[in-house]
C-alpha cells in the first residue's frame, strides 16, 4: 500500500543506495518519468519491477489508476530521471493524493542537484531559496526576477542549456552583476562548475555555447546600499550599454545595483544621447 518517492542518481549510477535498489526490487509497479531512461537503471541493477510512465504530460490520467492501485494494496515507487522525484518533476500531485487518501509515503533519499551545486559554489549558503526553472513568458520570468531583487539568501535555479544565456541576461537586467557559480553535468563524465560573475558568464557563453543541463547559484543581495546619486548610476549604466546593453536593460540594471529610480536613469541616458 504505501508509496516510495527515490531518489536516482544524477549520472554516475555508482551513486545509486543499496537501499534505494532494494526498496525498487520489492515494490509491485515503479512508476517513472522516462521508461526509456529508468530501464537502463533498472537493468544495471537487476531490478525487474513492472514499469509504468508518470510524467508532466499523462499525470492527469494516470495519477488517479497510481492511486487506485496504491489504495488495492499495491506497493509503489515513483523515480525520476535523476534527483528527487516531486522536486521541479513529476510527483507533488500524486504524493498530495495519497495524503489526501491516507496512504503512507516514505522517501529514499538520493542526489540532488540543488544541494550538490550550492556546496560547489563556493558562495555563502548556509541559507538559500531553491527557485526552480524561470517561466518562458516574458512577463512572468520578469515579475520572478523582480521579485527576488532584495532576496538576501543565495538563490539556487534550474536552466536548460538553450535558455542559459537570455536568463544570465536577464539576471544581470534584474539585479545588477553579482556572483554566481554554474554547475553542469554534475557527476557525469564532462562535469564542470563555473565560477564568477554574471557578466562574466554571458561572455563566457557568448563564446561557448552551453551544453548539458544546468545549475546555478547565485549570490542574495548584499545590505541595502548607501545612497548613490543619479549621475553615479547615470554612469554605471553608460558602461553597461558600452557591453552591449540596450538603453533599458541598461538603465534597469544599474537601478538593480545602486537603488537609483530606474526611469530617472534611463531619463538621462535618453537627454545625452539628444545632445
Amino acid at each position: 500500500m504505501p508509496l516510495y518517492i527515490v531518489g536516482t542518481p544524477l549520472g554516475n549510477l555508482g551513486d545509486f543506495s543499496p537501499r534505494a535498489a532494494e526498496t525498487l526490487r520489492g515494490c509491485d509497479f515503479i512508476a517513472a518519468e522516462d521508461t526509456r531512461v529508468t530501464v537502463k537503471l533498472l537493468a544495471r541493477f537487476g531490478i525487474h519491477a513492472p514499469l509504468l510512465a508518470y510524467h508532466e504530460h499523462n499525470r492527469a490520467v494516470s495519477g488517479p489508476a497510481l492511486l487506485e492501485r496504491l489504495a488495492a494494496g499495491e506497493t509503489g515507487a515513483l523515480v525520476s530521471d535523476a534527483g528527487m522525484p516531486s522536486v521541479s518533476d513529476p510527483g507533488r500531485e500524486l504524493v498530495a493524493g495519497c495524503a489526501e487518501r491516507g496512504i503512507e509515503v516514505f522517501v529514499v533519499p538520493g542526489p540532488c542537484a540543488i544541494s550538490a551545486a550550492a556546496a560547489l559554489s563556493g558562495l555563502n549558503t548556509g541559507r538559500f531559496c531553491f527557485e526552480g526553472f524561470l517561466s518562458t513568458a516574458t512577463k512572468s520570468r520578469r515579475e520572478h526576477l523582480d521579485s527576488l531583487k532584495g532576496e538576501r539568501r543565495a538563490m539556487v535555479f534550474y536552466e536548460a542549456p538553450h535558455k542559459l544565456p537570455r536568463t544570465l541576461r536577464d539576471m544581470l537586467e534584474a539585479w545588477g552583476d553579482r556572483r554566481v557559480s554554474i554547475s553542469r553535468e554534475m557527476t557525469k563524465l564532462h562535469e564542470e562548475t563555473l565560477r564568477g560573475t554574471l557578466s562574466g558568464m554571458i561572455a563566457h557563453f557568448g563564446q561557448t555555447p552551453p551544453k548539458g543541463e544546468f545549475t546555478l547559484v547565485i549570490e542574495g543581495a548584499s545590505a541595502p546600499p548607501a545612497a548613490v546619486s543619479a549621475e553615479d548610476a547615470k554612469a554605471l549604466a553608460e558602461g553597461y550599454r558600452a557591453g552591449g546593453m540596450s538603453v533599458s536593460a541598461a538603465a534597469r540594471a544599474a537601478a538593480a545595483e545602486t537603488g537609483a529610480p530606474r526611469r530617472e536613469i534611463y531619463a538621462k541616458m535618453v537627454k545625452s544621447d539628444g545632445e
